[in-house]
């Protein structure tokens, strides 16, 4: 998998518009009960990722053992939405409550809930230049929010779209601006989460997803 530099934000991805309705009503109840299909196939993946001996490493895997924590409650993840104003995702909403909300994912992993941090990121300046991320001030008014979901270590961010044109798209950067920032080609966190364990179990050297192929894979 490839992730693609972004220099300019384009409207290609429609955007929603930040969260503000009442979750407790027919909506919440209605999402509460969709199921993803993929994410049965992804337990099972995972379950059997450590078993491979062919499949690469994946920096930071000691942290999380590749194993989930307990899921999130639909009101855990309601309370967050409103205390922040946004409305999380749909696919990474469904992990969260259906699948594992901390633990096994690529790098150091997914933080807990209240770990989590808006960040905007910074204004395009020379053709190219890499963009930095800022966190959210308080009752700032911005467009384009995106979460901090993995640990990747020092000043790397791995973060998600949660308003404008990349909403529910993964992206890479660095806060400081020092590279990136890179957005990944999965259409939301669910498609990125099954590339890294499709990758991983291939033994395939992904730097995008902190794999490293065994020495018998490496090209």
């Amino acid at each position: 998998m490839t992730f693609n530099r972004i220099t300019t934000l384009t409207a290609a991805v429609a955007a929603p518009a930040i969260f503000s309705a009442d979750l407790g009503g027919v909506a919440s109840t209605r999402r509460k009960a969709l199921m993803d299909p993929r994410l049965p196939l992804i337990r099972d993946k995972l379950a059997k990722i450590t078993a491979n001996s062919h499949r690469s490493r994946s920096f930071g895997e000691g942290e999380h053992q590749f194993r989930l924590g307990p899921l999130l409650s639909e009101e855990q993840v309601q309370f967050f939405e409103t205390d922040h104003g946004i409305e999380l995702p749909s696919a990474f909403r469904r992990f969260l409550t259906q699948l594992g909300a901390t633990g096994a994912a690529p790098f150091y992993g997914l933080l807990q809930l209240e770990q989590y941090e808006l960040f905007t990121m910074e204004p395009e300046s020379a053709a190219n230049a890499p963009r930095g991320f800022t966190p959210l001030e308080q009752h700032q008014c911005q467009d384009d929010l995106f979460l901090h979901i993995i640990e990747a270590g020092c000043s790397d961010l791995v973060l998600l779209g949660v308003t404008g044109p990349l909403s529910g798209r993964i992206l890479t950067g660095n806060s400081d601006g020092f590279w990136g920032p890179d957005l990944s080609p999965a259409e939301d966190f669910i498609a990125w989460y099954e590339l890294w364990l499709d990758d991983m179990a291939a033994g395939r050297d992904n730097r995008a997803l902190g794999l490293s192929a065994p020495p018998s894979h490496a090209l």
